[in-house]
C-alpha cells in the first residue's frame, strides 16, 4: 500500500513513525513551510520533515496543497493518505486523488473537541478522560466517520504538553490497528453524532492572562492546558509578568480574588480566586527559568494580604 503522510509537529512523528516501522511504503511526506521559532527566530524545519529527511522519505512542503500540492500528489499516486496534525484543511480535489481516501489521527474523542487544539481546551474545559480517534477525513473540519477510538484518563496535574505526547503514542498504535482493518477489509465507519459535537478556536497568547475573580479550579485548568504554550500569566505590581506553569486548587479564605494568602519558601504560594485558592506549584518569571514556587520565594518577596 502506498502511503502519503501529511503532518507537521512532534505529534505527527509518532503515528509517521510508526508507519515506516510496521513496514508501510510511505512514499511521500508533506508538512508545513519551514518557519522562524523561537526569541532568535532563527528558521527550524517541522519535525515530521526532519524525521521524513533521516528516513529519506520524499519531503513536500506547499504553502496551501490545494493550490501548489495537488500534482506533486498526484504524482506519487498514493492508495491511502495519512494526517496528523497537518495544519491545512483538505479540499475535495485532494480528497479524491488516493483510492482508500485519507485517514486522521486526531487527539480527541470525536465528535467532542473538533478544531486545531483538541488537546489543549480538553484541560482547559476540565475533562477528566479523552483519547484518540481514527477517522475517514471529509471536507468538514473533524466531521468525517469515525473508525476507532481510544480512551485514556487524565491526569490531575497533567499538561496540555505531556498529554499531547502521550496521546500521540496512543494515535500511533491505533493507526496501525485502523490500516490492519482497512487491509483486511473489515474497517468499519460510524458516522458521528451532530448533537454530542464541540469545537473550540485556535489558542491566542491573549487567552493566558488570568482573571483570578474565576474559581481556582478553572484558573488551575487554563493554566495546565496553556502549558507550555501560549501559557497563563498574571502581570504583578512588584515582580513583574508571571507565567504560572502548574497549579492546583483548594480552599480559600473569603478575600478578595488575587490576594496573596500565603508566600513562604516552605510552603509556597497561594492565591485567593473568586471562588477557592491558586496553589502555584511551578513558575517562571520574565527572562527566567521554570522553577517550584517555593525556589522562586527564596530569593523574591511577594507580601500577604495584598493584590499579587
Amino acid at each position: 500500500m502506498r502511503v502519503v503522510f501529511m503532518g507537521t509537529p512532534a505529534y505527527a512523528v509518532a503515528s509517521l513513525k510508526a508507519l515506516v516501522d510496521n513496514g508501510f511504503q510511505v512514499v511521500g511526506v508533506f508538512t508545513q513551510p519551514d518557519k522562524p521559532r523561537g526569541r532568535g527566530g532563527k528558521v527550524q524545519m517541522p519535525e515530521a520533515k526532519q524525521y521524513a529527511l533521516e528516513k529519506g522519505i520524499p519531503v513536500f512542503q506547499p504553502r496551501r496543497i490545494r493550490l501548489d500540492g495537488a500534482e506533486d500528489l498526484r504524482a506519487l499516486a498514493p492508495d491511502l493518505c495519512v494526517t496528523a496534525a497537518f495544519g491545512q484543511i483538505l479540499s475535495q480535489e485532494i480528497l479524491d486523488i488516493p483510492r482508500f481516501g485519507t485517514v486522521n489521527v486526531h487527539a480527541s474523542l470525536l465528535p467532542k473537541y473538533r478544531g486545531s487544539s483538541p488537546v489543549n481546551w480538553c484541560l482547559i474545559k476540565g475533562e477528566t478522560e479523552t483519547g484518540v480517534t481514527t477517522m475517514m477525513t471529509d471536507r468538514g473540519i473533524d466531521t468525517g466517520d469515525v473508525l476507532l477510538q481510544r480512551k485514556t484518563a487524565v491526569g490531575p496535574l497533567e499538561t496540555a504538553g505531556e498529554l499531547t505526547g502521550r496521546l500521540a503514542e496512543m494515535g500511533a498504535g491505533l493507526l496501525i490497528e485502523t490500516l490492519r482493518l482497512l487491509e483486511a477489509g473489515s474497517l468499519r465507519r460510524l458516522p458521528q453524532d451532530e448533537s454530542a459535537m464541540s469545537y473550540y478556536p485556535m489558542l491566542s497568547k491573549e487567552m493566558g492572562e488570568i482573571d483570578w475573580s474565576r474559581s481556582a479550579r478553572a484558573i488551575a485548568c487554563l493554566v495546565r492546558g496553556l502549558n507550555p504554550w501560549p501559557g497563563a500569566y498574571t502581570d504583578t505590581r512588584e515582580q513583574g509578568r508571571l507565567k504560572l506553569l502548574l497549579a492546583s486548587d483548594e480552599p480559600g479564605q473569603g478575600a478578595e480574588p488575587g490576594t496573596v494568602l500565603d508566600a513562604d519558601p516552605r510552603r509556597g504560594l497561594l492565591i485567593q480566586t473568586g471562588e477557592g485558592a491558586l496553589r502555584v506549584l511551578t513558575l517562571q518569571a520574565q527572562g527566567g527559568k521554570a522553577m517550584r514556587a517555593g525556589d522562586y520565594l527564596l530569593g523574591h518577596s511577594i507580601r500577604t494580604g495584598e493584590p499579587l
